[in-house]
């Protein structure tokens, strides 16, 4: 069984292999992955990434299309970007954000005395207004982490959460 994929790279995108890494630059930024794995041959010609296999086995065959994923995401980030849209949610204590270089900081988050910290991956920007939050990177990976942790950082324990919903949701992916 043949397993192949194909992305199309698209305009103002420059893709190419050194090696094992996949290296991909754009009008955003530039992004490198290392794409290694074995029974899986990996090649990109400039306008179209190609992961294939001739194994059978389904774990090689799952991760040709995890490779073609990653290639995919990447040329979309160095074009175009990604950015997480975020609420903040209180009804007993109003929340206060303070956004240092590497972490932001939750206070007063239930009243609570220590402000609780949500680290900021690097190469992505964290925007906070007066009840939102914008996350954005041409790293999907990255700001996808650092949204789950801004998220993470709020979640509510020792309480009803049906009545305590407090905290800070994604709202939109775009």
């Amino acid at each position: 069984m043949l397993s192949e994929r194909t992305v199309e790279i698209p305009e103002g995108v420059t893709a190419r292999m050194e090696g094992t890494t996949f290296v991909v630059e754009g009008p955003k930024g530039k992004l490198t992955r290392d794409m290694r794995y074995p029974g899986i041959d990996i090649s990109c010609d400039g306008t179209v990434f190609t992961a294939k296999t001739a194994s059978t086995r389904k774990k090689i065959s799952a991760m040709v299309g995890t490779y073609a994923a990653l290639a995919r995401n990447m040329c979309g980030g160095v074009s175009e970007g990604y950015v997480y849209k975020m609420k903040v949610v209180y009804s007993h204590f109003p929340i206060q954000l303070k956004k240092t270089d590497t972490a932001l900081e939750i206070v007063n988050f239930l009243g609570e005395k220590q402000p609780r910290v949500a680290r900021i991956s690097e190469g992505v920007t964290v925007t906070t207004g007066s009840d939102e939050v914008t996350v954005s990177g041409i790293d999907k990976e990255l700001v996808g982490t650092t949204a789950a942790r801004i998220e993470r950082a709020t979640h509510v324990r020792n309480r009803d959460p049906r009545v305590f919903q407090d905290g800070i949701y994604i709202i939109e992916k775009a």
